[in-house]
């Protein structure tokens, strides 16, 4: 296990420690990160994603270099003899995979992503397969049902340094499966990849980890809150065995409820690990990094944006810039994250839901992916509802956001509070799953049962 995370003195004041070498690459502050187009949805003027940035992209062939035309159904300038494996920026090569979507420009670590590595031409419909993998001594060949590969025998794919495999396919007449072997004798994990007819593929496998792991950070210093917690940080699967991944980041509160029976309330936790390494296993869920925030004796005021009449509370504010200022910085420097909005993710339960709604009012320019699970709409006499509501047309405009409750026990779980809230997020045009559980109560026993299906909606698939 790796030593805690040595916390950099412009963040906290502190000595930053080995933190640097564990630095790969992101530049904080960078706005708009990606691996695929659909990341830079949020920049009208910056519509695609080449070599970890969002940017303009052609309009004519005015715009691309000598013996280049300009694809406009892609806005990537490609060799007018064919396709290339270039975007705008010449040589770079970005693309799709295992639960990437936004990445950070000038990162010195290649992304993995999925749109405009392999572009593919429009008159031919020719593609090609990328595979991100360092090579460490070893050989990648490719099986599939068609286009020359078959389930029997591995094709070699050809190394173009940096960790960087490319395979050229012939003119496909229909999608093609197919997976990656290492050595031509580990299968690579996962469900098989697909090539869909005239776009081509670009993947970051895993071969040998089937599962992520939990790091343990006790007694995380904060200087806005003046106080401490733990914190456990779940690092999936390929974090380790494929270096050239960055992932999205999942900030969950309650951390202490997450991934350990022992400390979870009431001997209950979420089983947020077994959710992911699932996900990962069967291709539902992209791969991502958790950082299990846990609670602290001011859990009321920390979880709250403002007093209720009755309960006190109230600084929901502070704990925020603590996430934002204190946590956020220090975790993109130390650890593979895709910072940007589309890929920072807010989660919570209860209270925990509330000050996670509250984030994608003041913050949702740093978590564009709210997840709020049976949230505590009712606080304040539902102020969270006119918060919402309020938000100007110009503010931050979220990504998804998850909604959910059940519908028994002694509260209902508040499943008539929480049914406005989702109703007020969808008056924003706002992308919202709401779901409602059958004899759901509020308890961690039946938030782990549908925290799968919230992972499944904010993260997408692989």
């Amino acid at each position: 296990m790796r030593k805690p995370i040595a916390f950099c003195a412009a963040v906290l004041g502190l000595a930053c420690g080995t933190s640097a070498a564990r630095n790969s690459g992101t530049s904080a502050g960078v706005p708009q990160g990606c691996n695929v187009d659909s990341d830079c949805a949020a920049s009208p003027a910056t519509p695609i994603c080449v070599s970890g940035a969002c940017v303009a992209g052609c309009a004519n062939d005015a715009s691309c270099d000598i013996g280049q035309t300009c694809d406009l159904s892609s806005h990537r300038c490609v060799d007018a003899s064919g396709p290339t494996t270039g975007g705008t920026d010449a040589g770079t090569l970005n693309g799709n995979d295992a639960g990437v979507d936004a990445s950070d420009a000038g990162t010195a670590v290649p992304d993995a992503g999925d749109a405009g590595v392999t572009v593919a031409d429009a008159g031919t419909n020719a593609t090609a397969i990328v595979v991100r993998y360092p090579s460490n001594g070893h050989k990648l060949t490719l099986r599939g049902n068609g286009a020359g590969l078959n389930w029997a025998a591995g094709a070699a794919m050809v190394d173009a340094g940096g960790g960087t495999w490319t395979y050229a396919l012939p003119v496909l007449g229909t999608d093609l499966e197919y997976k990656p072997l290492l050595d031509d004798q580990i299968w690579s994990l996962g469900p098989n990849y697909v090539v869909p007819v005239g776009v081509g593929s670009d993947i970051a496998p895993r071969f040998t980890t089937p599962a992520g792991r939990i790091e343990a950070h006790p007694s995380w210093p904060s200087k806005i809150l003046g106080n401490t917690r733990d914190v456990w940080i779940y690092l999936p699967p390929s974090y380790d065995e494929n270096t050239l991944v960055r992932f999205p980041v999942i900030y969950m509160n309650d951390g202490q409820n997450l991934f350990n029976d022992a400390t979870a309330f009431g001997g209950n936790s979420w089983h947020a690990a077994d959710a992911m390494n699932n996900g990962a296993a069967d291709g539902t869920i992209r791969e991502a990094i958790i950082l299990g925030v846990s609670a602290t004796s001011d859990r009321m005021g920390e979880y709250t944006p403002v007093p209720d009449p009755n309960d006190g509370g109230g600084r929901g504010d502070l704990y925020l810039r603590f996430l934002v200022e204190e946590m956020k910085p220090a975790i993109d420097a130390s650890f593979r994250t895709l910072p940007g909005q589309g890929t920072t993710a807010i989660i919570g339960s209860s209270l925990g839901g509330l000050i996670s709604a509250y984030a994608g009012v003041t913050h949702a320019e740093t978590f564009g992916l709210i997840g709020a699970v049976s949230p505590s709409t009712w606080w304040d006499n539902r102020y969270i509802l006119g918060a919402i509501g309020a938000a100007p047309a110009s503010a931050q405009k979220l990504v998804r956001v998850y909604v959910d409750s059940g519908d028994s026990g002694p509260s209902n779980d508040d499943v008539t509070n929480t049914a406005q809230l989702a109703k007020t997020y969808r008056g924003l045009n706002v992308s919202v799953d709401y779901v409602v559980q059958p004899g759901g109560q509020h308890s961690e026993i039946y938030w782990a049962q549908r925290l799968p299906g919230a992972l499944r909606f904010l993260l997408g698939p692989r």
